[in-house]
Formats: structure tokens, C-alpha cells, sequence
């Protein structure tokens, strides 16, 4: 199973520890981020790593190489960052069969499992791990609306009036239709290509998404107080 990670933003917020490197090579609790992402990944399956790399993107590459953990990395280029629906796009001929989706960003300890087997007990196109959070948070992610047996029925990426307060946690399960999806999807009104429309595509074409909601918990760096917020948690 390929394991993609998303790593081609610029990292703005996180200046100035991305003044001179890219945000996937910040650490935290004295590894990367990326590290963070791969080592999760590599627990739940995934024996082909692929990295999506922009800003300062070659960084990445001499960092870990070929390979990581005898685990062999294939990287794909974001050249403009349009959103992680085109940001996936991009990797769209590099992935095979059912794959997993980590935000690079995303240190986690949770049940990334039960959300891979969860995908193949449903035969779902994609499957999306969940967390219920205040309304405020709500307006600020993806959010997911389903129905009582967990099954998704529509998302809405960063709504003024969050129709619910479940939102996407960084972590997806999707089979291929979803790259085709991404190829469809058009420019939000923030000019990107937003990965929630696209996983709404495939709700339109019929296609099964589930939800899993998260147990443990899952934090995004986005800024350097997230660095100590999440150290701490790693204790």
C-alpha cells in the first residue's frame, strides 16, 4: 500500500523556523516532521512512501534520499501550491491500487488503523478519519456531515456556518477514482483546489465515503507554539 504525504506548502506560519527550510524538516521532540509522518505510515502498512515537495523541495530529497527505513520514496512535484486537491493530483500516476493520505504537517497517535480497515469492510471509495470540535474550530477545516451508520454526505472545506462540528483530521484512505475527482475539481473562492470538494465529487458520482472518528489524537505544526503543544504531548 502507498502511503502519500503532502509536503509541498511554504510553511508562512511557521517563520521564522521555515526561513531557511522547508516545513517538513522542522523538528519536533528532535526529529522532523516528516519523520513523524513516515514512522506513522510505516505502522499502519505502507510499504512504498510518496512525497509531495515544493517550496524548497530538493531539501527533502538530499535529507532522506531514496529511501527511508528500507522503504523505498518516490517524489512528486507541486510547483505552484493550489491546494491539496491539486497537490494530490499531481501524485495521481505515482500511486497504485488502495492508498493512505498523511498530511505532512500531521503528528499523530491514533487509530489510523481502524480507518484502513474500516475502507475495506465498506468497499469505500475514500475514508476519512473524523474528530467532533468546537463550532469555532469547525469554521476553520474541512467539514464532514454524515449519516447515523457513520456514512459521509457531503463536505464543505472552511464554512462561515459549519452545518456540523466534524472535521477531517490530516488522514485519508482512497482508492483511485479520488484522482480523477481532483482532476475535476475547480478553483474555491480562495483560488485553491480544495480536497474536500473533490472527496464531494465522488458523494455526486455515487461513490461510498466513510467517516472514522478519531481515538487518540492528531495535531497540526502549523505555527511554532504547535512545536511545544506538541512535544508536550509526546511527553
Amino acid at each position: 500500500m502507498d502511503g502519500v504525504v503532502l509536503a509541498a506548502g511554504e510553511g508562512t506560519r511557521m517563520r521564522p523556523l521555515t526561513a531557511d527550510k522547508p516545513k517538513g524538516l522542522v523538528e519536533v521532540a528532535g526529529k522532523p516532521l516528516l519523520t513523524h509522518c513516515f514512522d506513522t505510515l510505516l505502522s499502519v502498512g505502507v510499504d512504498r512512501l510518496v512525497v509531495v515537495i515544493g517550496y524548497r523541495g530538493d531539501d527533502i530529497v538530499a535529507h532522506y534520499g531514496e529511501q527511508y527505513r528500507d522503504t523505498p520514496i518516490a517524489y512528486v512535484r507541486q510547483d505552484e501550491q493550489l491546494g491539496l486537491a491539486h497537490a494530490l493530483e499531481q501524485a495521481r500516476t505515482a500511486v497504485d491500487g488502495t492508498f493512505v493520505v498523511l498530511n505532512g504537517d500531521n503528528v499523530c497517535r491514533a487509530n489510523l488503523d481502524g480507518a484502513i480497515e474500516r475502507h475495506r469492510e465498506t468497499d469505500a471509495s475514500a475514508t476519512l478519519l473524523v474528530e467532533d470540535v468546537s463550532r469555532a474550530e469547525a469554521k476553520t477545516t474541512g467539514v464532514v456531515t454524515t449519516d447515523n451508520g457513520g456514512q459521509v454526505t457531503g463536505l464543505v472545506e472552511k464554512p462561515s456556518d459549519p452545518a456540523s462540528t466534524l472535521v477531517t483530521r490530516g488522514f485519508f484512505v482512497f482508492e483511485p477514482a479520488i484522482g480523477h475527482a481532483c482532476a475535476l475539481t475547480r478553483p474555491s473562492e480562495r483560488g485553491e483546489y480544495e480536497l474536500p470538494d473533490a472527496i464531494d465529487l465522488l458523494l455526486s458520482a455515487g461513490h461510498r465515503v466513510e467517516a472514522v472518528e478519531l481515538e487518540g489524537w492528531c495535531h497540526n505544526v502549523n505555527e511554532p507554539s504547535d512545536v511545544d503543544a506538541v512535544e508536550e504531548r509526546l511527553g
